[in-house]
């Protein structure tokens, strides 16, 4: 196992910079300054390499910084130099907007040692866990953000992983196209045969990959939650809209089986079980319009000590239990990869208690570069402002202290 660490951060026309280099050590940075100066967006650069999507919008165009779009060069480029025991790699993403005869077309290219590279080949180069205040609402907020978060995390250490998504997505897409056309005009229910094999294979790959490692998460997940609270334990469930591995409506009912992980029946079994609930529930389809099972439409729920942490859990239980987990994906990436990722926090302590600080403070003490932002930096102890990088950022502008 050996430290991975940012050594260099270079951004043009990246959110509010318009041109940063920033050379950052294997050790704890502090970024402080007010609230809408850049200390997120420097956060969110680093998460975008690490992922090759924004963990804050979907619409790319709005990483590229307005001055360059009014100035008429709308692009931007984050790259960094990322170091690892025996050796450097460079990672770098470019947005380019170009206007087209229907409107403007945002192209993306991806390179590490300056070779082209697709999204799915950055998993294993820099992983990161980051923290975002709004991160609360994975507790109790719409099921997709708690789907996309395990997502980006496994899409962190499997290429494979990634390319089951962007095959599920393809498929389903071409399903509920195919399911509206067959409710609206009518037609051969045939033609969805190959769409539900498709996603049968790539959806049987997500779902088992996502168990397993929430197996992993919830056992890592509730010691730190015991941690950070004093003693209260926390459960990760994961329910799956169908599970293949329990195909009957009985057995779904019944609460999740992690043990099913160690034999799983044969692969076949699995996909002939997922190929017989799409025939079962295809009336139903097109009558709907719409795919009604598979991973899109998986939950995963926050329990701790038998309370449904997200229909009644406070805003203090609710941010334990987002810290608590955010601290078992750094020690599962490390266990995985053999690397010991990034921690980016951003206003991690705003709403914790003294006690929790420390104990939170204590946790990550061992990660080898960790990033903090915050407004006020009187909430970290002297010792830890001692040993930390401090650095001001104020409009897109980072001096050191």
């Amino acid at each position: 196992m050996g430290p991975m660490y940012v050594q260099t951060l270079s951004l043009r026309h990246f959110r509010t910079y318009a041109r940063l280099e920033l050379e950052l050590p294997p050790a704890p940075v502090l970024l402080l300054g007010e609230n809408a100066q850049g200390k997120t967006s420097l956060l969110e650069a680093i998460a975008y390499l690490a992922m090759g999507r924004s963990p804050l919008t979907t619409t790319e165009r709005h990483l590229i910084n307005w001055s360059a779009v009014e100035g008429g060069a709308p692009f931007a480029v984050v790259s960094a130099d990322v170091a690892y025991r025996e050796r450097r790699e460079r990672i770098e993403i470019a947005l380019q907007q170009t206007p087209t005869a229907g409107g403007e077309r945002l192209g993306k290219r991806i390179r590490i040692n300056g070779h082209p590279v697709r999204r799915a080949d950055l998993a294993g180069h820099l992983n990161v866990v980051l923290f975002l205040p709004e991160d609360v609402r994975l507790v109790g907020g719409p099921p997709a953000d708690r789907r996309r978060h395990l997502d980006d995390l496994l899409s962190q250490v499997s290429a494979e992983y990634v390319r089951a998504l962007s095959r599920y997505r393809t498929a389903l897409s071409r399903r509920n196209a195919l399911l509206k056309h067959l409710r609206d005009e009518g037609g051969d229910t045939a033609q969805l045969l190959p769409l539900e094999t498709a996603l049968a294979e790539a959806g049987l790959f997500i779902s088992l990959q996502r168990r397993a490692c929430l197996h992993h998460l919830t056992r890592l997940a509730d010691e730190y939650h015991r941690r950070i609270t004093g003693g209260a334990w926390l459960r990760l469930h994961y329910r799956p809209s169908f599970d293949p591995l329990r195909p009957t409506e009985e057995a779904a009912r019944q609460p999740p089986l992690f043990e099913a992980l160690e034999d799983p029946p044969p692969r076949e079994a699995l996909l002939a079980a997922y190929r017989q609930r799409f025939e079962a529930m295809r009336t139903q389809e097109v009558t709907r319009g719409v795919t009604l099972i598979g991973p899109h439409r998986d939950e995963i729920r926050f329990i701790a000590e038998a309370v449904d942490l997200g229909t009644f859990g406070s805003r203090g239980q609710q941010r334990s239990a987002v810290l608590a987990l955010h601290i078992a994906e750094l020690a599962w990436l490390r266990e995985m990869t053999g690397e010991a990722p990034l921690l980016l926090l951003d206003e991690v302590l705003a709403e914790l208690d003294v006690a929790r600080r420390h104990r939170l403070l204590d946790l990550i003490g061992s990660v080898e570069q960790t990033i903090l932002a915050t407004t006020d930096a009187e909430m970290f102890p002297a010792a830890f402002r001692r040993q930390a990088l401090r650095l001001r950022v104020e409009g897109g502008i980072i001096t050191p202290l």
